[in-house]
Order: structure tokens, then sequence, then C-alpha cells
């Protein structure tokens, strides 16, 4: 299994390669260069079988054993999500009518991102202690993916975490997952701007190639395949369990299974449509909430950033440069690296790209959308808790949307992506007129004491960031030489 840029440029590197990059060299996301499909054989064999060793499974087709011997790998998953809430590590919550929502939330920071930086977290140690060296992960986050990386890589002796949020927009659970945490090897900046703000310096520090190299810099956003890798889980798992696949004849065609995927960044998506063209017979509705740049791009080829990012009350999803539409585009144009680094640059340069008619015809076979605004969140919220007592997070919300406004037509299997515990916002919760208890270890974390440094609004902040995030980075490296040669 090797991995190729979705930008054209770069071709042949293995899982090792790739998890320790963020971006490839010319600016796009790897990609495997060729998708393995799942026979129905496969997924017959697949059925039953525990999440966790779903993850193994599905993490073999990428991983070679040349790189992490199966018995290593095996190890390596099942310590990964050791410390999930419930056996079972995910749980689905079957409803009245047909509602069905796979839970992902049941890790550390109540988030789906857990499961798969769990993962990713433990094969970067692994290699970094194989090889005896260090790495540093930054990392730009709209809520709950810097929580994650640092819960997932505090006190590692290999990694340091370098996380950036966008303070003011998000919650303060959100916050205090990050700005609690005071191991050494974590440290956070606040900045104030928009997460799609923070992406601007990181992509200039990915794409400086000498201080990629020379300080072990990488990603653990969903830019890394790993993380989109276990993500393919959570759609498999669906499938399994969901689609009633149990009730057709073995020889049979697979039955369709409709999934509903609260989306910002789209990694979920994107994750979803490689399983799509792994055989699985998908139906992908992208909902969204007021930054609605995926649903303009399949219901009209608006590709385009609007000025500025809406605050609503799902903030984790509060993002108008969804990045791993990249890799969608990729597979709709059949692999061609070329025309995706033509699209994606302008985009970048620009913020705009109008999609021609021709490819936002195929996006749409492919991918259905909806947009919900924060009234709809409230009441579906409601409407969730007084059908079945069941409380969604406000991300959740905005894919159960759905259910309420266009009920699945009979036959169809459906199921909903729970993102995140409502745990992890409160304001939203009360706000919709409902209660919710927290979980100690949520109630703990007021009575922590707090870490972090301050990016403030400058005129020139992308460049000062920039400078600020460098300097850090060279200093951890510094730091870590010394420590090291006082040893």
């Amino acid at each position: 299994m090797q991995f190729c840029s979705t930008r054209g440029g770069v071709y042949g590197w293995d899982f090792r390669d790739v998890l320790f990059s963020g971006y490839a060299p010319d600016g796009g996301m790897f990609m495997p260069e060729n998708v393995p499909v799942l026979s129905p054989d496969t997924l017959w064999c697949w059925r039953g079988l525990p999440y966790t060793k779903l993850v193994v499974e599905v993490a073999s087709l990428f991983i070679p054993s040349q790189l992490i011997p199966r018995q290593d790998l095996e190890v390596l998953v099942s310590e990964a999500l050791s410390g999930f809430s419930v056996p079972e590590v995910v749980r689905i919550a079957r409803l009245r009518e047909g509602l069905s929502v796979l839970e992902l939330f049941h890790g550390e920071t109540l988030a789906f991102k857990d499961l798969a930086m769990t993962c990713t977290v433990r094969f970067l140690d692994y290699f970094l202690k194989k090889e005896n060296r260090r790495a540093t992960v930054l990392v730009g986050t709209s809520g709950d993916t810097g929580g994650s990386a640092i819960q997932s890589a505090k006190g590692l002796s290999g990694l340091d975490v370098v996380v950036v949020y966008p303070r003011g927009r998000i919650t303060p659970v959100q916050e205090k997952h990050m700005i609690t945490c005071l191991e050494n090897n974590v440290h956070v900046f606040a900045a104030d701007g928009s997460s799609d703000d923070i992406d601007q310096p990181l992509r200039s520090l990915f794409a400086d190639q000498e201080l990629v190299k020379s300080h072990g810099l990488m990603s653990l956003n969903s830019v890394n395949w790993s993380r989109v890798m276990i993500q393919l889980v959570h759609f498999i798992y669906m499938y399994l369990e969901l689609s009633g696949m149990e009730q057709n004849e073995t020889d049979a065609a697979l039955p369709e299974l409709q999934v509903v995927v609260p989306t910002g960044g789209a990694g979920n998506i994107a994750a979803g449509f490689i399983v799509k063209q792994m055989g699985l017979p998908l139906k992908l509705v992208a909902m969204v909430n007021s930054n609605d740049i995926v649903h303009r791009t399949v219901t009209n080829g608006d590709f385009s950033m609007a000025a500025n990012v809406t605050q609503t009350l799902a903030p984790a999803i509060d993002i108008q440069d969804p990045y791993n539409m990249e890799r969608v585009f990729w597979l709709l144009l059949d692999r061609d690296g070329g025309s995706v680094k033509n699209m994606m640059e302008e985009f970048q340069q620009t913020h705009r790209h109008s999609l021609p008619e021709n490819h936002r015809k195929l996006l749409s076979q492919v991918l259905s959308t909806g947009t919900v605004t924060d009234e709809g969140i409230l009441e579906t919220m409601r409407r969730c808790w007084e059908e079945n007592q069941y409380v969604l997070c406000p991300h959740t919300a905005v894919a159960v949307w759905h259910h309420y406004h266009c009920p699945p037509s009979p036959g169809l299997h459906r199921c909903y992506v729970a993102t995140a515990s409502p745990a992890k916002f409160q304001a939203a919760v009360q706000r919709a007129g409902l209660t919710f208890d927290l979980p100690e270890a949520v109630q703990a974390l007021d009575k922590l004491a707090t870490r972090y440094e301050n990016l403030g609004r400058s005129l020139d902040w992308s460049k000062d960031w920039e400078e600020r995030l460098r300097e850090k980075i060279q200093s951890v490296t510094s730091s870590r030489e010394k420590e090291r040669d006082l040893l």
C-alpha cells in the first residue's frame, strides 16, 4: 500500500511517511494510490466484530505488516481504545420512528475525534520509540481536535504538542480540555480569530520543508491520513450494524444505508466517500450550519468562502474552508491531480472556485446536503427530547434535523452521526430549555489550574502568529536537545 498527493506531485510514500506528514510537499493531501475494495464475503466475515477488532481489520488494509506487525497493531489499537467510557467503545442509540444515532463521543474529551486521535498517537509513539527520535505536532482546532490531541499525547516522551484555538469561539469545556493540561510536552495558544484564520499561518509553517524536517513537524488535524483511515471504520461499523444486510441472502445485492453527518472540515464526509469507493452502497448526506460552503458547492457549484465565519450553536463546524473536500474532489475527478491542483490553488489564492456544472452534477450524485439555522438546531434538540428523552449535542442536532424534515423513504435504512456529547455544549442545551447532568470529569475541570499563551490581533496578524509559532517550535526542539545532552 502506497500513498500519493491529491495534487499529483508526490507518489510512492508508505504509511509511516504520511503518518509523519501534514500536507504533502506539493500542498496536496495524501490518499492511497489504490483504494482497496471490500467483497461481500469480507463484510459478512466482519459482521458482529467488536469495534476495536474492526479497527484492526481496516487499519491492516493500509498498514503493511512490515511496518507494524499484526500482533503489534492489535496491541496498539487495544491500548488506544481502552480508556473509553463504554466497553463497546461506540454505541448506537435506537430511538423512535427509526432514528438511529451512532454515538462516537465516549472518549476522554467527549468527541468523535478521540477515536482516530488515540490510535494515530499510538502509531506515532510506536515509530518514535522504534527510531529513537522526537516529533512536534502542530494543530489548529475549531474546538475538539486540540483537546483530543492534547489528551492523547500528554506526557509522551517522544512528542510535543502545539495547539492553537480560536479564543471566544469554543465552549468552556472545549477550552478547559486544552488549557488545564500542564504537562511539559503541551503548549497551547489562544488566538484572536477564527479557526480558518488559524489555518493560514499553519499552512505557511508546514510549507517550510526545512522547518518540517529539522523539527519533526507534523499535523494531527484530519489532514493526516491516519485520522481519516480510522474514520473509515465509523462508516463500515454503521453499515454492518444498520444496513439490514443480515436480512438478505448472502449472494443478494448489498442493501443501501444512508448516513447523515454534521459537516465542517469534511473529514467524515471524505471518509464516507472513500468507504463508498471501497464497495459499500452508502448514500451520504452532509448537513451544515450557517457556514454553508459544502451545501453551496453541491447545490450550485459555489465553492467559495464567505467574508466571515458565522458563529453558531455548533462551533466545531463553524468552518468556511472544508479542506478535506480536496480528497473528495480527487476521487470524484478520477484521481486527476493536475485538475485538483489548479482548483485548490485558485481556491487558496482567491477563496473561491466555481465548480463546472459537469463536476457539480458528479458531486451531487454522491453527496446530498442541507443547511440548518440555530433555531433549527434548538427545535431539533427539543423535539428529540420530547419524543425520546434523549439529549443531542448541537452538532448532532444539525444532522438529526434531517430526520424530522426529510423522513426516510420506506425500506431505506438511515443512521445519524453523533460527533460530541451534549456535556460539552451546556449553553446550547440550556437555550433549548433542557438539562443534562455533567459527568464528574467535566465538573472537575473547573477546579484545575490553567496555562496558555495569547496570539493577539495585530495589523499583520497572520505573519505575527506564524513567527510566534515558529519560535515556539524552535524553542521546544532546543529544550529537548538540552535535556538529551544532560542525559
